[in-house]
Parts: C-alpha cells; structure tokens; sequence
C-alpha cells in the first residue's frame, strides 16, 4: 500500500481502473477520432487548433503533445475536476459500483491534522447554530423568517439550518471552551480578528446559517444570510484550508443520487432555491451560491450529467448570469435547456406562488434550448409592433440562428421567426445565409471552432516550444520505455545499469519500475502510474510511453544504448579536465596543463 494513496488499497486502485476505460473516461469531455492505434481530440487543458492530445487505449493512457499532461483514467478526473487522488477513486468506485473496504466508506485523506481540526469545528459548530434556532429565544425571530419562507422542520434538521446570534462572542466562547485554536479558527473562516488585531470575534453575526458540504458531506463552510436590515445581505465563508467557491456546489452531497439517475442538473444561483425545489421534489439541483459559475463547475457538473437546467432568477441580472453561463457549460459539452421564469420571479417565489408541481412542469421540464432563450431575452428590449424593434430584433437574433451548426436547427428557427415577426421565411434564410457565410470567413486563428465545446481552457501562447534532446537523454528514455512494457528488458537493465541513469526523473521511475516489478506485478502503464504519485513523473511516463518500440526487445539494442549512457559521466569529466586545462595555460602553469593533458588522454582511451 503506497501512503501516497491515502490509505487506499492497491486492489481497489485495480479495481476502479479496471472498470473506468480511458476511452470511456476522456470521451465524456473531449471529442476522439481514431488516428491508426490511438484515439485523438483537442486538448482540454489548453488552448489548440490542431489536435495534440492523444489516447492509447491498449496502454489505457493518455498525452497531450501540446501542454505535457498525462496519465491513466484516475490522473484524467483529478485533472479535470480538481480532485486529489484518494477523493478521485473514491467517486470512480461510487461510479462503479466498486465497495470500498471497512473503514474507506470516507475518502482516506493522508493525515492532516490542522484539516482535521477545522472539520470538526464546523461540524460542532453547526450543530450549535441548529440548537440555537430551535431552542432558544435567540433563534425565535430567525425561525419565524424560515416559516414565512415555507421551510418546514423537516428541511429545517435535513439541511441543518441554524442561527448565529447578534452577539460578538458567541461561537468563540464556544470554541474556546473546547480548546480550539483561534488562530486556526480564524483562519478556517468561522472567526474573524478584531480591528485592533489582538482578539477573535465571531464573524457572522445575526444571520440564518445554512451549512455548505464538500460532496462526500463534510461541512466546510456557511452561508449567512442577515435578519432585517444590513448589508450585506448574504454573507459567505471566505476561501480556506477547505472551501474553495469556484470547485464547490451546494447540496452537491444530496443530490448526486438523483443526478446520477437522471444524468441532469437543475443549476439555481441560491441556497435558498435549492431547499424549495428540494422540498418540491426536484433533488437533481445544486446552487453556485451566489457566486459566479466557473469553468471548474462546468468540468465538475460534466463528470456526473449530461444535461444542465439552468434556473436562475427571472429579473435582468438573473438573465444576464444565464448568458455568461451558457458558454462555459457549452466548453465542456453539457447540453443546456434554460427555465423561464416570468414576472421577474426567483425559483423560491415562484414556488410559493404556483406551487411545487407546477414547479417541477412548467419550469424544469418546459425548459427552453438556448437559442429560443436568447430570443426571448432579446425580443423583451424591442417593441414589435413597430417597423424599427421587428428590423432591430431580426438583426440582433439572426446572428445567433447563423452560429448553430445544424441547417436543421437553423430553418426550425427561421420557420418560428418568421410566424413571430409575419416576415418572409425565404428571406430571413437568404440574410441568415449570408451572416452565416460572413462568420465562416472570419473565424479566427487558434481554436477549432467548429468543436466550441472542447477549447481549450487557458490562453494561447502557454505551450513550450519542442527543444532537441541530447542523444544519451533520448537512449535512456528508449531504455525506459522497453522496460515498461518488458519485465525481462527491466531486469537486464537493472543489472548492466542499475539506477546509474544521467537524468535525475529517469533514475527515480527505474527504482520505481524496479520495486513495482519486484512485487511479482506484470507490465502494465496504468497500474504502474498510479504508484508514483508524482505529478512529473506521471508525466514523463506518459511522455515515454508514446515513443514507437519493437514489439520485441533484443540484447544488442539494449547493451548500445547503456554504453551510450555509462559514456556521459566519463565525458563530462573530460570536458571538466579540458576547462581546468585552458585556465592551467592561460595563467601560465605548462606543468600542470601537460599533466592535466595526460590525464584527458588516459579518460579517452577508457
């Protein structure tokens, strides 16, 4: 068992391979046309236009030319969703149905025991804030805001709700009393340092607490939202040791179940709108509280759906988050609808006025494509009963019907706008043609736009350009790359050369192969990586392991590459002699240069 497995054990790393294929895995993210025996597509780690980004399914490995990633299934998931390796296998083997032995039901996480204290903190500390709003006075008038707002005591206990009382030092009394550091806790985000820098105080005060989980459940941080007046309204924990905003999303814990099952998200903006629907009986849903959405979302929501339903707010800003939105869900190749919420409404609202099965029919399964929603967000700035908002309306939403790819999608649309407008279908197709003629000219350099979804994610310019490697550096990866697919190459390998490889990395992955073949293990890529548990390692490995090898390995081949390699440190050690002989003859010192001389020859004759 490697400790850098966090305690996983090796059968079930096994296992979650065996069952994850990388072809299957990289597939729900990047689109792969088969090149001979690989399997290529356009990065999603960075910006390209000409695919570099290659899969060996008989290695069940991939790597990207480009940016140098590269790894099994396992490496990929971390990759793209920002997962540490145990949280990784861990939500594989969910996937697949593979039981984690007793006492693995968590993620095994390698010790840490500052993390550990925090997420104790806020466990205890969330259970104080659910006692003090159902229990006491101080919890009264937020327990009359959370009935006004329809919420039940069911939901109440379900989502843990509490309330932090308009106090300075409540929780931090509380967790002086059971001996938690301060410093720590303010640093956790559950307290905050007082203006002149020498005490602690608590920092939410006032506010209905809503607890905020990773997905395997742990809290990690709180959503406040303020009684009565002040600002700001909705307070969230800063980013910590544990919370970071822009990977997280509410009720992500919940409602994986039911998104799993129906391969669909319904994306709300607020904690409050994921309760409400949650108790109208929608529990695919999950909020960015508040927050923006942002490209690791979109990469975590695609590992677990197909679809995304997103239902923010029906006033201006709401619409204008789904059109910012939109793009970056498209990057990762979800399919989108959008809920239309009229009347400015917000999901909660709406709910409490229409109810939970009008809800659930009218919002979440009357959801609209993007492009109907754009013509609709559009059509509410022109007046169409006029000439001039019918041409400046046809004009803003005819772009949008060009860009689609579909001539299908394209004339449905065009058949709808031309009912909606009275307007000739034959002409609104010829004006559509030429925009669309227009837009193909100037697609621009870098992407491939066709394939808008797998862009990459990071700017241009990041990918280092080729350099030549030095032919012993290139002999000792060829070394490596047989002894990953031959036990029998490693073990002469291991006896002629040993761990006396010239580049530090390819020292460390033969000790490595070594180890791993001692253990009876038979060749295998994938298996091997994920016994390094080093980034650059991992990617050397994936690197090695594109280069083309003879199916078979002989002697020869093998004994002319080690003695390329035993060469170099004899002749750095000339080219150091040469150097001290220089300086020996320019400061004068012929003795010592003819002595240096007779040992370069003796160097060379070896």
């Amino acid at each position: 068992m490697n400790a850098g497995q966090g305690n996983i054990p090796e059968k079930v790393i096994d296992a979650v391979l065996e069952q994850h294929d990388i072809i299957d895995t990289v597939s729900r993210y990047v689109h792969l046309t088969k090149q001979g025996k690989y399997m290529k597509g356009l990065c999603p780690f960075h910006s390209e236009k000409t695919p570099s980004f290659t899969v060996t399914p008989d290695r069940q490995i991939f790597y990207c030319y480009g940016c140098g990633k590269g790894g099994n299934a396992i490496k990929f998931r971390m990759e793209i969703e920002g997962l540490s390796f145990p949280e990784a296998v861990k939500i594989m083997a969910e996937e697949s149905h593979i039981e984690l032995p007793e006492g693995q039901g968590v993620v095994a996480i390698p010790p840490n025991p500052e993390r550990d204290r925090l997420l104790q903190a806020y466990e205890w500390t969330t259970k104080f804030y659910h006692f003090l709003l159902k229990n006491t006075e101080h919890g009264k008038a937020a327990m009359d805001y959370l009935r006004s707002r329809g919420f039940n005591d069911k939901v109440i206990d379900q989502f843990q709700i509490g309330y932090a009382p308009d106090r300075w030092d409540t929780l931090t009394q509380f967790l002086t009393k059971r001996s938690f550091d301060l410093y720590e806790m303010e640093k956790g985000g559950l307290l905050s340092k007082r203006s002149d820098g020498e005490d602690y105080l608590d920092r939410f005060r006032g506010r209905v607490m809503f607890p905020i989980s990773d997905r395997n459940g742990k809290i990690i941080a709180f959503a406040g939202r303020i009684l009565g007046e002040g600002q700001p309204k909705y307070l969230n924990s800063p980013e910590s040791k544990l919370f970071n905003k822009s990977r997280i999303l509410y009720n992500l814990h919940l409602a994986k179940p039911s998104i799993r099952k129906l391969r669909q998200i319904v994306l709300f903006e607020g904690y409050g709108d994921v309760i409400s629907a949650w108790e109208a009986g929608v529990q695919n849903v999950v909020a960015t509280m508040g927050t923006s959405l942002t490209e690791s979302h979109a990469a975590l929501m695609k590992g677990m759906a197909d679809e995304i339903v997103i239902c923010y707010d029906g006033d201006r800003a709401g619409q204008a988050a789904v059109l910012k939105a939109i793009p970056l869900l498209e990057n990762v190749g979800l399919g989108i609808r959008i809920a239309v919420l009229n009347e400015g409404l917000d999901p909660d609202e709406f709910i409490q006025k229409y109810g939970a099965d009008r809800f659930s029919r009218q919002i979440v399964d009357g959801a609209v494509s993007t492009t109907k929603f754009k013509r609709i967000y559009l059509k509410k700035n022109h007046i169409l009963l006029e000439e001039g908002g019918k041409i400046a309306y046809t004009k803003e939403v005819l772009p949008i019907i060009a860009a689609l790819p579909s001539s299908t999608e394209r004339e449905v649309y065009l058949r709808e706008l031309a009912t909606e407008l009275q307007l000739s279908f034959d002409s609104l197709k010829q004006d559509c043609n030429e925009i669309r003629q227009s837009m193909q000219k100037n697609i621009p350099d870098g992407d491939n736009n066709d394939k808008r979804w797998n862009n990459g994610r990071h700017k241009k310019g990041q990918v280092p350009a080729p350099t030549l490697l030095p032919a012993y550096h290139t002999g000792e990866r060829r070394l490596l790359a047989m002894m990953l697919q031959d036990t029998e190459a490693a073990s002469y390998v291991e006896k002629r050369l040993g761990d006396a490889f010239n580049i530090d990395d390819h020292a460390a992955i033969a000790a490595y192969l070594y180890a791993y073949y001692a253990q009876g293990k038979p060749p295998d890529i994938s298996r091997f990586m994920s016994s390094l548990h080093d980034d650059r390692l991992e990617k050397t490995v994936s690197s090695i392991s594109m280069m083309e090898t003879p199916p078979e390995w002989n002697v020869q081949e093998l004994e002319d590459i080690i003695r390329e390699v035993q060469k170099v440190p004899q002749k750095r050690q000339i080219d150091k002699k040469r150097e001290e002989m220089v300086i020996a003859e320019r400061s004068g010192d012929f003795l010592r240069a003819a002595q240096i001389a007779s040992e370069i020859i003796a160097l060379e004759r070896q």
